[in-house]
């Protein structure tokens, strides 16, 4: 399908075998936050969260750090607090830097997602690239972010996405794709050309963990919105010779020297929910497409995103 937010720009590609290069950066312990969305008491979590590490750490901002920042104070102080770290940008941060192309907010929406979602986003997009265009040296600078990075972390090599191993907005890492033997037999190929041992993404909006011959998928949906059925947290992948704290960690699996975890990102529900309608009031484009997943959470369940719910032993998606 094509057409404004379902389409995917040719400049949103790349190679799965150009991860085989010299990692970009080298730490103990890695976060990876994907879809933000702009939520500025997530962000504050995080970098608490963060900040006890008592070993070396670097945080990886995967793109869609805006979303909901569509108003000048926020899209100031999120982008200014994002940058101070490392991030690659995402759909919303090409849109943002390239300006209205005929991609619409660049998600690439399969065709399960109905016109009217998609018809939303693109509003979303708009608002928001009205804001940036306010502040043409922030949207210069998120210009530059790259699209990929590859990290090390101990003995494993770590590649980072935003959507998949071909596209900034693939959806090949998504629940649906993996729900089906040929969607796991491609995603277990593209590790495999990529030459890494752990995939970490976000893009699809839902998390999940999944164990191939080739290495290890985590995607850890949005660490600015709820994740799962009745629970109002975020969530973010952590990579690290170091275990996790077993209060956070939700889900994991051990790759080489390393811990691979989904970990839970408990940032201030109310004080976010209020900011949100307060910009996005009653029947906005963002109240009618978030509203009820950000009070109610995604009718999604933590089986589900480990694997325990398919695969009852090892998480392994069998191709």
């Amino acid at each position: 399908m094509e057409g404004p937010g379902r389409s995917c720009p040719l400049s949103y590609r790349y190679a799965p075998e150009s991860f085989r290069r010299p990692a970009d950066l080298n730490t103990e312990t890695l976060y990876v936050a994907g879809g933000l969305y702009g939520n500025q008491q997530a962000l504050d979590a995080l970098l608490r969260l963060a900040e006890e590490e008592a070993q070396p750490f670097s945080i990886v901002f995967n793109g869609d750090f805006n979303w909901f920042n569509a108003d000048d104070e926020a899209f100031l102080k999120v982008n200014g607090r994002v940058l101070d770290h490392v991030a690659t940008r995402g759909n919303v941060e090409t849109e943002l830097a390239h300006g209205d192309e005929g991609a619409g907010c660049g998600c690439a929406y399969p065709d399960e997602v109905s016109d009217i979602e998609v018809a939303r986003s693109n509003t979303i997009m708009d608002d928001l690239r009205i804001v940036a265009g306010r502040h043409p040296h922030l949207a210069a600078r998120v210009a530059t972010l790259p699209m990929t990075l590859v990290a090390q972390v101990g003995e494993t090599r770590v590649g980072i996405v935003h959507g998949d191993a071909e596209s900034l907005s693939g959806w090949g890492f998504g629940v649906r794709a993996l729900s089906t033997a040929a969607g796991c037999a491609h995603a277990n190929n593209l590790i495999a050309r990529a030459g890494l041992d752990v995939f970490a993404s976000s893009h699809t909006c839902l998390p999940l963990l999944r164990e191939f011959q080739s290495g290890v998928l985590i995607n850890n949906g949005a660490a600015g919105m709820p994740n799962f059925r009745q629970r109002r947290h975020g969530l973010i992948s952590r990579i690290s010779v170091h275990p996790a704290r077993h209060d956070l960690r939700m889900y994991g699996t051990r790759v080489r020297d390393t811990h691979v975890d989904a970990i839970m990102l408990d940032y201030a529900h109310d004080n976010f929910l209020q900011s949100f309608v307060r910009r996005w009031p009653e029947g906005s484009a963002a109240h009618q497409s978030y509203f009820r997943r950000i009070t109610e959470g995604p009718d999604y369940a933590v089986a589900a995103a480990s694997g325990d719910a398919a695969w009852a032993e090892r998480k392994v998606c069998a191709a």
